[in-house]
């Protein structure tokens, strides 16, 4: 059960910096503003992203949330993460950075998947 608990924190703590953190210090930049201009998005479209971006791992790493707003922050992500996908590809074609966001899903299913595992040991132990 240690190692379930590690990796689910590993994953957890990546999602969390890349989601939460990554937006917090960077959604006003320049640099950010252009990438929501080239993808074709209105500039309010950042700002509204980033601060669900933040909600979203802050439900996700703050263990006394409720679980169904957890499921909710994991399904969020997960349509951020595949429309990113979409509009990254629709826009510059097929290149490396275009499957950036389906590794980060891969990241974000591991951290889902381990919070069951960590939730069903739990509900065990409980009975």
């Amino acid at each position: 059960m240690k190692s379930h608990k590690i990796i689910y924190w590993i994953a957890t703590g990546l999602i969390f910096l890349f989601e939460g953190v990554m937006p917090a210090l960077t959604s006003q930049s320049e640099m950010a503003k252009e990438g929501i201009r080239h993808l074709g998005y209105p500039d309010y479209f950042g700002t509204a992203l980033a601060v669900f971006k933040v909600l979203g791992a802050l439900l996700l790493i703050i263990p006394q949330v409720p679980k169904r707003l957890k499921e909710w922050a994991y399904a969020g992500f997960t349509f951020d993460f595949l429309f990113a996908f979409i509009s990254i590809w629709a826009v510059d074609g097929l290149s490396g950075m275009t499957f950036f966001p389906l590794i980060v899903l891969a990241v974000l299913m591991i951290s889902y998947v381990y919070y069951h595992k960590l939730q069903a040991h739990k509900t065990q132990v409980s009975s």
